[in-house]
């Protein structure tokens, strides 16, 4: 008899600990899908290995109040947030040893039809973090998209807007950090 991601997010929501193990089991090729499609989009040879990547979600998820899921898009989205976390992670590592920048390729696109724009992911860590303090939705539904590999549709299943409203949103949060990192860019330079 199987457990559906409904049953295993009551567990959890009741204080079953062991009911996180499940969900991740039972999620594990969705994540681990995003998990590569996040590295990807890192420098070639990066450290952190796709595997890896989801055990280090798994362990600091352990940790966390996670009774207020509501959800697998839901549970996704955190996810998305603790990848996140993750690679700035291991970012500030490496930056931390002197190595040469980390950079991160990303189209910053809602519907992916431009070109791959470069950006250091530490100086994406800080706008985000920017546009979170401005704005706390737009900054959730970025790290939906591209640090979890969430479509349009599964936010505003999550978000409980429209899937219209959703990608207007993208659109004007794309804008933003597009903007902030363009600008950040000139500035370094000048």
């Amino acid at each position: 008899m199987t457990v559906s991601v409904p049953d295993m997010l009551d567990r959890l929501r009741s204080g079953d600990q062991t009911a996180l193990g499940d969900l991740v089991q039972t999620l594990y090729e969705e994540l681990h899908r995003i998990a590569a499609s996040k590295l990807r989009a890192e420098r070639p040879a990066h450290t952190l290995q796709t595997t890896a990547l989801v055990h280090e979600v798994y362990l600091k998820l352990v940790g966390e109040n996670l009774r207020h899921l509501a959800d697998r898009g839901h549970f996704l989205s955190v996810a998305a947030r603790v990848m996140r976390q993750v690679l700035v992670d291991y970012a500030r590592a490496r930056e931390t040893k002197k190595r040469l920048p980390v950079e991160w390729t990303t189209s910053l696109d809602v519907e992916g039809q431009m070109g791959a724009d470069k950006a250091e992911l530490l100086d994406l860590d800080r706008a985000l973090d920017e546009l979170a303090s401005e704005d706390q939705a737009l900054a959730g539904l970025i790290e939906m998209r591209y640090f979890g590999g969430m479509t349009a549709e599964e936010s505003a299943e999550v978000t409980g807007q429209s899937v219209h409203r959703v990608r207007h949103d993208l659109r004007l949060a794309q804008a933003w950090l597009r903007r902030k990192l363009i600008c950040g860019r000139l500035t370094d330079q000048g």
